[in-house]
């Protein structure tokens, strides 16, 4: 890894835990629609193993609507900011992202946009992941070429695959529904895995 010069990060369930957007999410489902909550949870998890997108294809099996995200009880893991702290010693920072309008000025809210050189979200990029136009638009940004860049998310299909389309070294992160998933295919297989964001210095730092 001592030829890599910038760390392009996800952002949902990598930086930030959306565990509790998630269970209110599940509730207003369960309680608007007179769902037995186990059985709903344990759809969704079977749903996780395959879809990322695992509470609103158990919403989609029950016939449900969607509930709106609940961006407010988004919160950083507790070691993101120590994390960012020392790699930003190290390399460059970047954020690779599909995420609504406002991203910069969520991570300033958060105390952590003074990390990134980078920030490339969806929203603004009018492209998302796992299109490689969003991906090469940061590398661009970064002057960075893709064998100089690792990748880190918790997504297989959106973070891990496009990258290594590109040449980029990968980190998948198991946190949130990653944790139920499994590699299916070569394609899939990232460069390392790690359970915890907190892990990610055992292998960069």
């Amino acid at each position: 890894m001592s030829d890599i010069k910038y760390l392009f990060f996800d952002i949902g369930s990598t930086l930030v835990d959306e565990s509790e957007c998630v269970k209110k999410r599940c509730e207003v489902i369960i309680e608007s629609n007179n769902i037995d909550r186990q059985e709903f949870y344990d759809r969704v998890e079977e749903c996780a193993k395959t879809d990322s997108y695992a509470v609103r294809a158990a919403a989609l099996y029950y016939g449900a609507e969607i509930p709106k995200w609940y961006g407010e009880l988004e919160k950083l893991y507790p070691d993101t900011k120590m994390i960012l702290e020392i790699l930003s010693q190290k390399y460059k920072l970047g954020v690779i992202a599909n995420q609504v309008a406002g991203t910069k000025d969520r991570l300033d809210n958060w105390g952590i946009g003074k990390y990134f050189d980078v920030v490339v979200a969806s929203a603004e990029a009018e492209c998302a992941k796992p299109d490689l136009k969003i991906f090469n638009l940061a590398l661009e940004q970064a002057g960075c070429k893709p064998n100089e860049a690792v990748m880190i998310g918790d997504r297989l299909d959106n973070d891990i695959v496009p990258a290594k389309q590109l040449g980029m070294k990968t980190v998948w992160v198991r946190q949130g529904f990653a944790k139920y998933q499994s590699i299916s295919n070569e394609t899939e297989k990232p460069d390392f895995i790690i359970d915890s964001i907190s892990d990610i210095l055992d292998i960069l730092n």
